[in-house]
C-alpha cells in the first residue's frame, strides 16, 4: 500500500459512518512524535529515527507502572519485653490445682488419641516414640529420682514447659520449679507408666516435636 494512500483525508460521508474526523498534517506529526517519545523513552529525534527505518515498532497501550505500597509487618514480643511484662509467669491467685484438671483431662484424651487407644497389646516402644514428641502441658508428672534429694516425690501438673525447667503445680497449689537435667519423672496415662529422662529433654516443646531422638540402651543421670 502506497504511503500517501495511508496518509489520504478519509471521505466526508465514511467519517460520519464510523465517527471520526481526519486530522491535519501538522496535527498527525505532532501526535506521532509524542506517541514515539513516549513508546521509545530516552531516545532523541535522531535515534528514534533510526529506529523507525531499521526496526518495526508495536503499537500498543504502555501500561503505567503502580508504585507498591509496603506494609509494615506486625513484629512480636522480644525476649526482654516479654520478661519485662512477665508474659510467662503465672499470677499467684491462679496457682490453684483444680484450676488446672481440666486441662489434665484434655491431656489425657489427646494422649489417647495420639497413642490409638492406648491398648494392653500396644507395642511399648511405639507409644515411647510418640510420647517424646508429644505436648506435656496438663500432664501429671511425678519426679521419681534426682540428684537433688529433695525434688523426689514432687508430683503436680505441668502448667509450664521451657527449655530447661518444667513448672507444676501441687495438690498443695504451689507452683513447683523443677529442672530436667540430673531428673527422672514419671507419667501415667490409663495405667502405663512413661519415664522421662529430663537431661535428654532440654528442648522447647515446639523444638522437640521436630528433633529425631536415638534410641539408647542406658542412661545415666
Amino acid at each position: 500500500m502506497e504511503e500517501r494512500v495511508v496518509q489520504d483525508s478519509l471521505p466526508p460521508g465514511q467519517g460520519e459512518v464510523l465517527g471520526i474526523q481526519s486530522v491535519t498534517q501538522t496535527q498527525a506529526d505532532k501526535f506521532t512524535n509524542a506517541f514515539l517519545k513516549n513508546s521509545l523513552p530516552g531516545k532523541n529525534q535522531e535515534q528514534i529515527e533510526e529506529y523507525m527505518n531499521h526496526k518495526a515498532v508495536v503499537l500498543e497501550h504502555r501500561k503505567q507502572k503502580t508504585p507498591r505500597i509496603k506494609t509494615k509487618k506486625a513484629k512480636g514480643l522480644n525476649a526482654r519485653q516479654r520478661r519485662e511484662m512477665k508474659v510467662f509467669q503465672l499470677k499467684p491467685e491462679h496457682q490453684k490445682y483444680l484450676l488446672f484438671m481440666p486441662l489434665h483431662g484434655l491431656w489425657k484424651q489427646y494422649i489417647v488419641d495420639l497413642c490409638n487407644g492406648l491398648k494392653p497389646n500396644s507395642n511399648p516402644q511405639l507409644i515411647q516414640q510418640r510420647l517424646l514428641k508429644a505436648d506435656f502441658h496438663g500432664a501429671i508428672m511425678t519426679v521419681v529420682r534426682s540428684k537433688c534429694p529433695s525434688y523426689v516425690g514432687t508430683s503436680g501438673i505441668l502448667v509450664q514447659e521451657l527449655k530447661h525447667v518444667f513448672k507444676i503445680i501441687t495438690k498443695e497449689d504451689r507452683l513447683k520449679v523443677i529442672p530436667k537435667r540430673n531428673s527422672v519423672f514419671a507419667v501415667e496415662i490409663n495405667g502405663f507408666v512413661s519415664h522421662i529422662y529430663g537431661s535428654k529433654f532440654e528442648l522447647r516443646s515446639s523444638q522437640r516435636s521436630a528433633k529425631k531422638f536415638k534410641v539408647k540402651g542406658t542412661i545415666d543421670l
